[in-house]
């Protein structure tokens, strides 16, 4: 092993002692996992490394994304890549049902889809077995230490793209520094979001550089014209306002401004696409509290003239209702979950209202809020001034249009790092 303490090499031996023999552990909890519901029913054996797909021929590029926000990030960095080098093939793994089944419908191309296996050397063994790539690319801040090793121990160049680390974050890894530095090392290149993130990893002993935010740069996300078109109609040219990504406390902040919208607009409609699309009963029972009809998309309902809410609570259907919103609210800014991306709102069109709580994307939103391109608020009321200022939301807009061409930029030296390692390893 790298220079450890004792501490921190017998912790991370220890865990590639336990990944050796967890294979019946871990398949035992994944299978609890799927009857609960929160696996995918029938790709949950990738997890295991059974895998049902062949590899493509040529040079293959493995990208690692944990959820379906770090992977749609990916997809630009994709076409990136395939601009200089066509001949690309990519596999995108994730962990998550949601990330999935949202790529689907959202994927480049030469790019196949995988579930990353559980970190037992036995199932890491067969997914590196079948896929041999030529380069790893990891989008997330948390590390499976096997899957790291192994890697590494193949030849097989890592790289970390999009890091992004907060100071609690930060203050946990730093308990177990040496652990984190030695697995740091094994990483051939290192691109963070922003300058806090790379002190923070170059305090647990990386070597990262500021490579600038994906997520900033992602492609748009699909469109559906006919769903599109038919939910279009259905409004008859109704004021329509999105509350994306929603959590709970995000709900009762719309719900409160919607009702007093309105008093002065009775057609406005407002669309909640929540983040968990298993709260759809919780999302209705709070409408009915805020005397509002509610028609859901999981049934296949569109909204009358009488709904004033409509519940988006289908996977990939994002770039339908950003298309046809006025402007976003986007969910996790008033509770704890500090923030969701609102970068996939702008490069639709969509003027982004947000919360106070944004942690999660403090630089995006910070140069946001420098660019006047993005409304901020704090409660109901000063969300319903927003949306009554159509002006307001038309100057956030414009502005965010003209800042999201400089967003672009650092992908291309993304991808020109990534080709240089590859072209490395291939020498």
């Amino acid at each position: 092993m790298s220079n450890t303490t004792s501490k921190d090499g017998l912790l991370l031996r220890s865990y590639l002692t336990f990944s050796r023999y967890s294979s019946t552990l871990l398949h035992r909890l994944l299978i609890r996992r799927l009857k609960r519901g929160k696996e995918h029913p029938t790709r949950y054996t990738e997890k295991l490394g059974i895998i049902n797909v062949p590899r493509p021929g040529g040079t293959l590029v493995w990208m690692h994304g944990v959820g379906l926000g770090e992977v749609l990030a990916l997809r630009g960095l994709i076409l990136s890549l395939l601009d200089q080098q066509p001949e690309l093939s990519f596999l995108v793994t994730s962990s998550t049902k949601t990330s999935a089944e949202v790529f689907s419908k959202n994927t480049t191309p030469n790019t196949i889809h995988q579930f990353l296996p559980l970190d037992a050397m036995a199932f890491i063994t067969k997914f590196l077995d079948h896929w041999q790539p030529q380069l790893s690319v990891w989008a997330e801040q948390d590390l499976w230490p096997a899957m790291v090793t192994e890697t590494h121990r193949r030849n097989i160049p890592l790289t970390i793209v999009n890091a992004r680390m907060n100071e609690k974050s930060y203050e946990s890894r730093l308990k177990v520094k040496n652990l984190y530095s030695d697995l740091y090392k094994r990483f051939h290149s290192i691109s963070t979001q922003e300058k806090t993130t790379a002190r923070h990893m170059n305090l647990l002993g990386a070597s990262a550089i500021v490579g600038g935010s994906l997520k900033a740069a992602a492609i748009p996300l699909q469109d559906n014209p006919d769903k599109r078109i038919e939910f279009s109609n259905s409004i008859a040219g109704r004021t329509c306002w999105l509350l994306a990504s929603s959590h709970a406390e995000d709900e009762t902040v719309a719900l409160t401004a919607h009702q007093q919208l309105l008093k002065s607009h009775p057609q406005a409609l407002l669309v909640i696409a929540p983040r968990l699309i298993d709260r759809k009963q919780d999302i209705i029972n709070q409408c009915i509290e805020f005397n509002m009809s509610v028609a859901t998309r999981s049934n296949n309902t569109l909204p009358g003239q009488h709904h004033n809410i409509y519940l988006a609570d289908t996977f990939g259907e994002m770039g339908i209702w950003y298309r046809l919103s006025m402007a976003a609210f986007i969910g996790g800014s008033m509770g704890p979950v500090q923030g969701h991306n609102p970068w996939e709102a702008i490069a639709l069109g969509c003027a982004v209202i947000h919360g106070p709580n944004v942690d999660n994307f403090a630089n995006d939103y910070a140069t946001l809020q420098k660019c006047n391109a993005a409304l901020a608020i704090s409660n109901a009321e000063q969300l319903l001034q927003c949306l009554r200022r159509d002006d307001q939301l038309q100057d956030a807009n414009n502005n965010a249009k003209n800042l999201l061409a400089d967003q672009n930029k650092p992908i291309d030296s993304i991808a020109n790092m990534l080709l240089a390692t590859l072209q490395s390893a291939e020498n």
